[in-house]
This record gives structure tokens, C-alpha cells and sequence, in this order.
């Protein structure tokens, strides 16, 4: 479906790549020619010197065409290990459709500096994981780093492709353009930026927009309705675990973002799809509304809150219980308000009335009685059944929150998601940025070692 192209650097893999490659090179002699002498120099033995006759030179010409292809093969595996992926959709309409950022927290922040972060409203952050809208604790509750938490966009198509540019930053005193980077969770790299505004810095108090990845697809996948999120690939994980968290499967993933090889590196960004519910068959009053599975969506100027059940992909609303000033919720000729089930028990099985809800104009909400017959019914007895704002449970609306336990002092925290799944050990991942550092160190130092002996070579042979 997609297209995967490389966009940016993978810092732990081609660091370890380099660092072994400049060992190698560190190891190997290095050669300087004095008048009468060779001084001949390796880390594991003291400078021997030895004369130099005719072969001696000729042996360190064919040192100098080694170390040259040495530089050159480094050169062309440099910037070919480098680069990683991420799935690029063409477009050529005006349209957008509602996407999801799986954002993995750089440092401690409260969801409404994550709103604040991405210039998106802090209800629909509460919505797309499934937090309760009618807590006022919900905005300022700390998550911890290394949290995945999903991030809610409009996707538009920019000059052919699908990508959001509605985020800007502001640049700070301190910041540089790898530090705003790591803020926005490698969901972009350095160099994107730079792109994007001109190649311009980071200069302090300028205004940076912030391409950020998405995909539509239709909102389809496979022929059933979906939201696609883009996820930033992590240490350790493949195909096969990213597909189980998220309910799909390697072929599927592989197929939507153009995977010619079923293989996936730290830092590569995967559109994957997230299983939704569509209200394209309910017969809703000039309104459509698709929602990600395990999350919710207010509607009606936020007197609605409709949320997609996890078993059977349907919508479910009922009054959102946010707003005070919300009228016309009851269903006419009934004591039932949107979302209320009365079901009935009669000799051949059951009757079964909801107050559904039917789109909204303006101010003015619809809603209806819809009626139907069963022959197997649970239960003897008739009941009536409330829409599940009337009688909250926190157990029962929000499953999908996990908080990580405390951390120990002699030990990092775990990984802690909004959403399904279960979370994977991240603690190699918080010591990548310094360890990659440390390789990347090493590497340019033996690579700059290479280039004097070239220059030393090539000016003594």
C-alpha cells in the first residue's frame, strides 16, 4: 500500500557497525617513513624500526591502495546503514482523515504538556486513550518517560504526500536541532526539520514547523474499517511482536507499509493499522464518525460521547456527562435517554428498546427508539439498562490504562501504554542514546587516525 523510503539516521546500529570497522582499522599497523627508517606501530607491540630498501616502500604502497579501499568501502556502508524507513503515502485530493501519533515519552510530562506539545486539544489526547473526560485530575496526570501514549492528528495531503505540518515549536535558548528531535519521540529527525523550514537552525525564539508522519489509506484495511498509527520501531522489537501488541500480523504489516523484506530497524517509523468503528451504517443525520478501536470520540459539541467496544467493532454513545447545557438527550415518547437498553421478557424470548443516538445539527441532537425481537435472552427477568455514564466504573470504561509500578531505586522504569497491549522491555533503549554516543565516539576517532595515515602515506611513498 505504501511506499517505504529512508528518512533518517539509526544511531545504535551503524554506531555498533562503525565502531567495529574502526577497531579494525585501529588495529591495523600503522606505517611512517623516516630518512633511513620504517617505524612500524600496532596497539598490542612496541615501535619497532626496521630499514628501508626498495620492497619496504613497495609494501607500503600496497598498504596505502588497502587502507584507500578500506576508506571507501567504510564510506559507502556509512551511508547505506544509516538511513531508516518510513512508510510514504502519495496523494493527489484535498481531503484528511483523523490519525494516530504512538508517541514514546523523552522525559516525564504531564497530558496537557503533551497536548500542548503537538497543538492538539487535551480532550481528544483523553479520547484517543481512553481516559475519563469528566475527571478534572485526567490533564495534569504526570506519565512517566520511556510511556507510549497515542497522539491524535488530522492527516492532510502536502504537496502529494500525506504528512501533518499544523505542529510548530518555538525554539528555546538551550535547544539544538537533535534536542527537539528527541522531544517530539522520533516521530521526526534532525535533518526533516532543517528540511522543512529552509534549512534554517535553531535559532533562539524562532518559530520550526514540525512535519509529522501519517497515513489514510481510506480508512480501510483488508476491506474493514481502520485508523492507521505511526509507530517508531524500538530496540529489540520485529514485525512478529509489534503485530501481536496491536492485533495484526506480519504479512499485513509488511503489505501496508511496502516491506520488500521482512525485516525492521530501530528508529524505522510503521504505519499500522488499528482496527475502528464506523457510524457508516448507522444512519446517522449529516454526520460520519470513525473511531480506533479502544478509544472514544466526543461528538455533538461535546454533549455525545460515542466509544468503539473492543469485541464487536461497534459504536456505543451515550451522553458524555461534560457538558452541562446539553438538551434533547431523552428519546420522545419514552422515559429513555440516548444510550438507555429496557429489555423485556416476553414467552417467545425478549424485547429489546434502545434510545440511540442519530447525528446532531448545530445545536439540536437526534435520537430515536429502535425496537427488536430476540429468542434467547440471558436472564428470566425484564430489566432496564442505563447508558454507562449513569452509573460510571472505572474497571469497566477504561481497561486500557496501565499505569507502570513504582520504580526501585536500583532499578529504570518499565514501559507504561495507553492502549492495548502489553508492554516490552525498554530499559536497553534508555542507554542507547549514551552508549551509541560512546561507539560513534570511538569510531570517529579511529576513522580520523585512517585518514592521517592515507595523508601520511601518500605524501612519504
Amino acid at each position: 500500500m505504501g511506499i517505504h523510503c529512508p528518512i533518517l539516521p539509526s544511531t545504535p546500529l551503524s554506531s555498533l557497525i562503525l565502531l567495529c570497522f574502526s577497531l579494525c582499522v585501529c588495529v591495523f599497523p600503522t606505517i611512517y617513513l623516516s630518512d633511513n627508517y620504517i617505524v612500524f606501530f600496532t596497539g598490542h607491540s612496541q615501535p619497532t624500526w626496521l630499514p628501508t630498501p626498495e620492497k619496504k616502500k613497495k609494501e607500503m604502497r600496497d598498504q596505502f591502495h588497502r587502507l584507500l579501499l578500506l576508506l571507501l568501502l567504510s564510506l559507502l556502508s556509512f551511508g547505506s546503514i544509516t538511513q531508516a524507513k518510513s512508510v510514504i503515502e502519495p496523494c493527489s485530493s484535498s481531503d484528511s482523515c483523523n490519525s494516530l501519533l504512538s508517541y514514546l515519552l523523552p522525559w516525564d510530562s504531564k497530558l496537557s504538556e503533551i497536548a500542548s506539545r503537538f497543538q492538539v486539544n487535551i480532550s481528544d489526547v483523553l479520547a484517543a486513550n481512553s481516559m475519563d473526560p469528566t475527571k478534572p485530575s485526567s490533564a495534569s496526570q504526570i506519565i512517566p518517560a520511556k510511556s507510549l501514549v497515542k497522539v491524535p492528528i488530522l492527516c492532510p495531503c502536502v504537496d502529494g504526500i500525506r504528512r501533518s505540518l499544523s505542529t510548530t515549536y518555538t525554539v528555546k535558548a538551550a535547544d539544538t536541532m537533535d534536542l527537539i528531535s528527541e522531544g517530539f519521540g522520533g516521530l521526526v529527525s534532525a535533518d526533516q526539520i532543517r528540511s522543512v523550514n529552509g534549512g534554517k537552525g535553531a535559532g533562539y525564539g524562532q518559530s520550526l514547523v514540525i512535519p509529522l508522519p501519517c497515513t489514510c489509506f481510506g480508512n480501510t484495511n483488508n476491506g474493514a474499517t481502520a485508523v492507521y498509527m505511526s509507530y517508531v520501531v524500538q530496540r529489540g522489537e520485529s514485525l512478529g511482536s509489534i503485530g501481536a501488541r496491536y492485533r495484526t500480523t506480519v504479512t499485513d504489516l509488511a503489505a501496508v507499509n511496502g516491506l520488500g523484506q521482512l525485516v525492521i530497524d530501530p528508529g524505522d517509523i510503521l504505519a499500522i493499522p488499528i482496527p475502528a468503528c464506523s457510524s457508516a451504517n448507522l444512519r446517522w443525520y449529516n454526520e460520519s464518525l470513525i473511531v480506533a478501536n479502544g478509544s472514544y470520540a466526543l461528538t455533538a459539541n461535546n454533549c455525545i460521547r460515542c466509544s468503539c467496544t473492543p469485541t464487536h467493532l461497534n459504536l456505543q454513545c451515550f451522553p458524555s456527562g461534560i457538558m452541562v447545557a446539553c438538551n434533547r438527550l431523552q428519546c420522545k415518547a419514552s422515559h429513555l435517554f440516548i444510550g438507555d437498553v429496557v429489555v423485556t421478557k416476553t414467552p417467545a424470548g425478549c424485547n429489546i428498546t434502545t434510545c440511540v443516538y442519530r447525528g446532531h445539527g448545530g445545536r439540536k441532537i437526534f435520537r430515536s427508539l429502535v425496537n427488536s425481537s430476540h429468542a434467547n435472552c440471558s436472564g428470566n427477568e425484564s430489566y432496564w439498562e442505563t447508558s454507562p455514564m449513569a452509573s460510571p466504573s472505572p474497571e469497566t470504561m477504561f481497561p486500557s490504562i496501565s499505569l507502570s509500578p513504582s520504580p526501585s531505586p536500583f532499578s529504570v522504569p518499565s514501559p507504561f501504554y495507553f492502549g492495548a497491549g502489553t508492554a516490552s522491555d525498554s530499559r536497553s533503549n534508555q542507554t542507547s542514546n549514551s552508549s551509541s554516543g560512546v561507539f560513534l565516539s570511538l569510531s570517529i576517532s579511529c576513522f580520523s587516525l585512517l585518514i592521517l595515515q592515507l595523508v601520511t602515506l601518500f605524501i612519504l611513498k
